[in-house]
């Protein structure tokens, strides 16, 4: 197979899964992927749940004797919007300047078909292949993954005999410098409502007589940090687990300067709490931000009201020795407690989930009791990927959260090795989005060398 091709294809379906009317978009997804495993040699179940269906491929499903790699990935994508800034339809992938562009090419159609190309491509060498594969691709991961943990769970017996998660959805620093992610933040979401006077007012007639609930709620957020950065909230930072100090270092290794990343990202000056850099704090350290904040009247020109109603939406990101329920509490503690006389306060809890981490072999504090056959798997990638890159990998934390890598944990007690396939280039979630070919290209090589060392034969 080739993954380019491949690729191509896969994106001229639009599998967005936070848009209904993109139902059609998704079924031929899902039916494309099933068909693709097929022709990889793997044989393709679509998995119905009250969602979107999961996609399961198996390849030597009855070899119990076997290494068992699970490999995971989703086929649904974000919206396009906007699309006006798309310089080529989202979904008809166009190649140019060395990459592939379409929504879905990095996030994660691209990276997730490196996996099925290199099964396919390793067969066509090694039809005896000693191996046993499953594929687990899933619809619902842009949308909170709701009903892939309840396909988790009942399929915890069969996924359970795996060694460990193979996938590639996280990022790397560039085309030719690739991380192997180690550590995810977690997540805690919280809407907050505020409710004053039954309607709004005339802020001539009754502005200084009642409590704004606009003013509350920007108070009330405005307490919530301190002046040097850190999360003002009692009792938030305790059990946070710091990094050990060869993380630092090997961080250190991460090509991208500070000022690289103000110019990134178009800012004059960046943000951080003492003891770390700005670029640490992004992977290393618990957040707490304002997504969005509303009330009043939001029209051209101006409406002298006193507004009824305000709102915010918060989330922390949040680090190992972190839990989310006691962090949600925490918050929700310390907004009530501020809040003026004169409003009502609602709170309405939003996604949660934990931090994940696992530490790679041969360092100070990597368990004694790691999987052997994760370690040798961090180990032959850490070999492959310093042959097909030319550089040795970079063992990183990453800051984003895919909440669905602790809940493998939790249901079956596998750990996952995650290889990272796109780059802050390839704009994913962003109009634009595109995947470098040659870095599809070498994965694909990368993961038939894995796939070859698990087995034994490499």
């Amino acid at each position: 197979m080739n993954i380019v091709e491949v690729v191509k294809e896969y994106v001229k379906y639009p599998s967005i899964s936070a848009d209904p009317a993109f139902a059609d978009g998704v079924k031929g997804t899902y039916e494309f992927l099933s068909n693709l495993l097929k022709k990889a040699g793997a044989v393709p179940e679509i998995v119905p749940t009250r969602g979107n269906p999961v996609v399961v491929g198996r390849f030597n499903a009855d070899r119990k004797d076997l290494p068992h790699i699970v490999i995971y990935g989703h086929y649904d994508v974000q919206p396009v919007d906007p699309l006006e800034l798309w310089e080529t339809p989202p979904f008809e992938a166009t190649e140019r300047d060395g990459k592939i562009f379409g929504r879905g090419t990095a996030d994660n159609k691209g990276p997730h078909a490196v996996s099925v190309v290199a099964l396919a491509n390793l067969l066509a060498r090694r039809p005896d292949l000693p191996l046993r594969v499953t594929f687990v691709f899933e619809g619902e991961e842009e949308i909170g993954s709701t009903h892939f943990r309840e396909f988790l769970d009942a399929h915890a017996a069969e996924l359970s005999e795996g060694d460990f998660v193979l996938l590639s959805d996280t990022s790397s620093p560039s085309e030719n410098e690739i991380a192997i992610t180690i550590g995810l933040r977690g997540m805690m979401g919280l809407e907050v409502n505020v409710e004053g006077p039954n309607s709004d007012l005339h802020s001539g007639l009754h502005g200084g007589a009642v409590m704004n609930p606009l003013q509350a709620l920007m108070e009330v957020c405005a307490s919530l940090h301190n002046a040097d950065g850190t999360v003002n909230v009692p009792g938030f930072y305790d059990g946070v687990q710091e990094p050990a100090a060869w993380e630092r270092e090997e961080f250190s290794r991460f090509p991208q300067s500070e000022e690289d990343y103000k110019k990134f990202l178009d800012v004059d000056a960046l943000y951080n709490i003492p003891g770390y850099n700005p670029l640490e704090c992004a992977r290393f350290m618990p957040t707490l931000e304002f997504n969005g904040v509303g009330g009043g009247y939001q029209g051209s020109g101006s409406k002298t009201i006193v507004p009824a109603k305000a709102f915010a939406k918060i989330t922390c990101r949040l680090v190992p020795g972190q839990d989310p329920a006691d962090i949600r509490e925490k918050v929700s503690a310390a907004i009530l407690s501020r809040m003026p006389a004169g409003v009502r306060v609602k709170l309405t809890p939003m996604q949660g989930n934990p931090a994940y981490f696992v530490c790679p072999p041969n360092r100070p504090n990597t368990p004694a009791d790691m999987n052997p056959a994760l370690a040798r798997a961090f180990e032959a990638a850490e070999k492959i990927i310093t042959e097909k890159f030319g550089n040795a990998p970079i063992y990183t934390r990453e800051g984003g959260s895919i909440g669905i890598i602790e809940d493998f944990r939790r249901v079956t007690g596998m750990d996952s090795l995650m290889i990272g396939f796109f780059t802050a280039d390839s704009r994913i979630h962003a109009p634009n989005e595109n995947a470098d070919i040659s870095m599809l290209e070498k994965g694909v090589a990368t993961y038939e060398a894995i796939f070859e060392s698990c087995a034994g034969t490499r």
